[in-house]
């Protein structure tokens, strides 16, 4: 079986260090942002493709229109929020591509890993015992059982419990 490293990227200590003043300055600049609860969201008029036109249109009609509203209507603070969800949403778009591609290069580089470290034990099942590691190859095969590890024969060896076909 071929390996491939799927992920290639190696960072700097100054790149690092630029990936944590960004973050620092995306931080500050969007303090604002909030965060709702789940009870929150489900209250919430939800405003879909065509809920934003027909919100669009509706504020647009009252803005100019102003002697038909009454004054406790907050028609500017809506307009208000429309630029504002303008302005934000391309940045959202492209921030949510950046987290997209780092939780996918999160998976390959979990890939990566655990394809290099399954080869390595399976290596060292091979020959761990004339080395002397089958205490380490035991706690290793830990990950792979379900429950818990009951002795096998006389050798005092445990192994992973299997079920019956």
């Amino acid at each position: 079986m071929t390996m491939r490293n799927l992920v290639n990227l190696t960072l700097s200590e100054a790149q690092a260090q630029n990936i944590e003043t960004a973050l620092v300055t995306l931080e500050t600049a969007l303090a604002g942002l909030i965060s709702l609860s789940q009870t929150d969201k489900r209250r919430m008029h939800k405003m879909g493709v065509k809920n934003e036109s027909f919100s669009r249109q509706a504020l647009q009609v009252v803005s100019q229109n102003p002697q038909m509203v009454p004054a406790n209507i907050p028609v500017g603070d809506a307009l208000a929020d429309i630029k504002l969800l303008d302005q934000l949403r391309p940045w959202l778009t492209r921030l949510t591509r950046l987290c997209d591609r780092g939780n996918d290069t999160d998976a390959a580089l979990g890939n990566d890993i655990m394809a290099v470290a399954l080869q390595a034990y399976g290596l060292l099942k091979l020959t761990g015992r004339g080395e002397g590691m089958e205490t380490l190859r035991r706690e290793l095969s830990g990950v792979f059982s379900g429950g818990r590890r009951s002795p096998k024969g006389e050798s005092g060896e445990a192994g992973p419990e299997r079920k019956a076909a």
